[in-house]
C-alpha cells in the first residue's frame, strides 16, 4: 500500500484543571459552518477558475485542509446527525432524511445527546444560524437539543427569496424575513458574534447555510456580477456559492473585529457532494476529478471540502493527507474544550489534535465506513470496496455489485480492481460486515439494514 504524506502542524497543548475542566477563558469559542450540496471542484482553493472563493480559500489557507476528508452520508439529514453526535447515524437508525411535515415524529433520535448537549454543559453558550433538517417536531427543534438559540428554518430547503415556504423562526417564534436568505443568515451569525465580544462564557456557533442546495435561487446584483456564464444553472449555482463565501468572509471579519479570532475555532465542510446524476435535483455543481454524486457512496457523494483553523493552535497553510470524517469535528470540538468523552456516549469521532500536532503519527481511522439503503463502502488506507446507485452511469436498481478501487490511483473510481485482488476486496467485506454488525435497522426510510448488509455480501 502506498504510504499517504503526513503534514505535521504546530499545536499548543491545552491542559485541563484537576477537575478535567477548562476554566472559561482557557476553553476557546468554536464555530461550524456548513455548506450544502457544494461541488468538490467548486472552490478555488480545490483549483475552480468560475467561482472567487476568496473568504473560503483563505479560512483554508489559515489552517489546514484536509485532502480525503469525508461525510458519513450522501445526504443532508443523515451527515448532520453524525456530526452532532460524532457517531455513525446507522448506530441509531438515522439513515436517511428525517420527514418534513410539521409535528412530524422523525428526527435526530432523543436517544442521542448533541455537540450542543456536551459544551452547554461544560459552560458555553449555544446557538444555531441556519438550516437544521433534524426533525420539526417541537422535541426535535434545537432549543429542545441543547442551544441557546436559533434562527433558521427546520426542514431541508426552503426558498432563498422572502415570502415562500416553511416560516424562518427566531426560537420557536416565526419571523417577517425580508432579506436574501443566506444574507440573512450571515447577519445573524456576524451579530451573535458581536453580542459575545463582552460575554463571560465561550460560544458555540452551529452556522449552517442552505447555499447551495436548491431551489436555485439568486440575487439580481450577483447574477449580474456573473453575466458572462452563459449557462443559466451554472451562473445561478456560482451567486449562490459567492453568497456564502461573503457570509463565511463576513464572520472571519467579525472574529478579527472583536478581538476574537486568536481564541476561536472554526471548520468548514459541505454536508455532502453535489448533485450531478439523474435522480436528485441537480444545481449545476461539479465534483472533478471525483465520480459520482450525492445520494452515492461513490467519492463524488461522499468527500467533500474540509477546513478547520485555529491561531496559534494549528499552523496555517498545512495539508493534510490521511482520511478524516465529519464524525472527528465532534471529538476535536469536545477536546478543544476541555471535555472527556464518556464510555457511554460511544463517540466515534477521534480528536484530530493529537494527529495534526506529530503527538500521533498513525492514521486516525483504521476504515471509514458507509451504509446507505443498499449502498456501501469501506475505504481502509488506499483501498476502497463500493457498491453503488448504478444511477451514476445511467442505470436502475439499488446498487451496484462490489466494485474495488485504489483511490491513491484513481481518484475517479475508473478501474476496478475486484478481479486482480479478490483477497483485498474479502478483505474489506469482512471488516464492514464487522462494522454492521453494531448498526440498526433504519427508523424510516429505505430499507431494514439487514437486509442491507444481506445485499452488500450478495453483491
Amino acid at each position: 500500500m502506498k504510504s499517504i504524506a503526513l503534514c505535521l502542524v504546530a499545536c499548543l497543548a491545552v491542559l485541563p484543571h484537576a477537575d478535567g475542566q477548562l476554566a472559561a477563558a482557557e476553553q476557546p469559542n468554536i464555530i461550524l459552518i456548513v455548506g450544502d450540496d457544494m461541488g468538490y471542484a467548486d472552490l478555488g482553493v480545490h483549483g475552480c477558475q468560475d467561482i472567487p472563493t476568496p473568504h473560503i480559500d483563505a479560512l483554508a489557507a489559515s489552517g489546514v485542509r484536509f485532502t480525503n476528508g469525508y461525510v458519513s452520508g450522501p445526504y443532508c439529514s443523515p451527515t448532520r446527525a453524525g456530526l452532532l453526535t460524532g457517531r455513525y447515524q446507522t448506530r441509531f437508525g438515522h439513515e436517511f432524511n428525517c420527514g418534513g411535515r410539521e409535528g412530524s415524529d422523525t428526527g435526530l433520535p432523543l436517544s442521542e445527546k448533541t455537540l450542543a448537549d456536551r459544551l452547554k454543559a461544560a459552560g458555553y453558550h449555544t446557538a444555531m444560524v441556519g438550516k437544521w433538517h433534524l426533525g420539526n417536531g417541537d422535541k426535535f427543534h434545537p432549543l429542545s437539543r441543547g442551544f441557546d438559540e436559533f434562527f433558521g428554518f427546520l426542514g431541508g430547503a426552503h426558498s432563498y427569496f422572502p415570502g415562500d415556504g416553511a416560516p424562518i423562526l427566531r426560537g420557536r417564534a416565526s419571523v417577517d424575513e425580508q432579506a436574501y436568505l443566506t444574507d440573512a443568515f450571515t447577519r445573524e451569525a456576524v451579530e451573535f458574534i458581536n453580542r459575545q465580544k463582552d460575554g463571560n462564557k465561550p460560544f458555540f456557533m452551529y452556522l449552517t447555510y442552505n447555499a447551495v442546495h436548491t431551489p436555485m435561487h439568486a440575487d439580481d446584483p450577483r447574477l449580474e456580477k456573473f453575466a458572462a456564464i452563459k449557462d443559466k444553472k451554472r451562473r445561478t449555482y456560482v451567486a449562490m456559492m459567492s453568497a456564502m463565501d461573503d457570509g463565511v468572509g463576513a464572520v472571519m471579519k467579525k472574529l478579527q473585529e472583536t478581538g476574537l479570532a486568536e481564541n476561536t475555532l472554526v471548520a468548514f465542510i459541505s454536508d455532502n457532494g453535489g448533485p450531478t446524476m439523474r435522480g436528485v435535483t441537480v444545481n449545476g455543481a461539479d465534483n472533478a476529478p471525483l465520480r459520482g454524486s450525492k445520494r452515492t457512496t461513490l467519492e463524488g457523494g461522499v468527500r467533500v471540502p474540509f477546513f478547520v483553523a485555529w491561531p496559534g493552535r494549528i499552523s496555517p497553510g498545512q495539508v493534510y493527507e490521511l482520511p478524516v470524517i465529519q464524525l472527528d469535528l465532534f471529538s476535536t470540538a469536545i477536546a478543544a474544550a476541555g471535555v472527556a468523552p464518556q464510555e457511554d456516549w460511544n463517540v466515534e469521532g477521534v480528536d484530530l489534535t493529537p494527529h495534526l500536532s506529530g503527538a500521533k503519527t498513525e492514521p486516525p481511522h483504521d476504515a471509514l465506513y458507509w451504509r446507505f439503503g443498499q449502498q456501501m463502502a469501506i475505504r481502509k488506507g488506499d483501498w476502497k470496496l463500493v457498491a453503488y446507485d448504478p444511477a451514476v452511469e445511467g442505470g436502475k436498481g439499488k446498487a451496484t455489485p462490489q466494485k474495488l478501487y485504489n483511490l491513491a490511483e484513481d481518484i475517479g473510481e475508473e478501474r476496478n480492481l475486484i478481479a486482480e485482488h479478490p483477497e483485498k476486496a474479502r478483505e474489506l467485506q469482512a471488516a464492514w460486515d464487522e462494522w454492521n454488525k453494531q448498526n440498526v435497522p433504519p427508523k424510516w426510510g429505505g430499507r431494514s439494514g439487514k437486509r442491507t448488509a444481506r445485499r452488500a455480501r450478495a453483491g
